[in-house]
């Protein structure tokens, strides 16, 4: 079974610093977890190619990622929670992946 890499976007990274210590830590076990099996197809997300979910819900915090087999990396695109506005993570992510 081949291991992923962990990759974070800049604008993730400084999203996911401004997590409670305790959810950062939640955070890094999902994420430990999808390292090795990143494709979980009730967290994929339609419309966006290779897009899945990681959601910690007591914090009500999503993690976006993307799976890049050619360089065998996960990507984490964005961190943060559901809103309804410009501050809503998927959102975020349209812009993102825009090339």
């Amino acid at each position: 079974m081949t291991t992923y890499r962990l990759v974070f976007d800049d604008r993730a990274l400084k999203e996911f610093r401004k997590l409670d210590q305790a959810v950062q830590n939640q955070a890094r076990r999902k994420l430990a977890e999808r390292l090795n099996n990143p494709r979980v197809q009730p967290d994929r997300l339609s419309g966006l190619k290779d897009c899945y979910k990681i959601k910690l819900r007591n914090a009500g915090v999503r993690l976006i990622y993307r799976v890049n087999d050619d360089r065998i990396e996960v990507v984490v695109i964005s961190v943060g929670k559901r809103d309804s506005g410009k501050r809503d993570i998927y959102g975020t992510i349209v812009g993102r992946l825009k090339p």
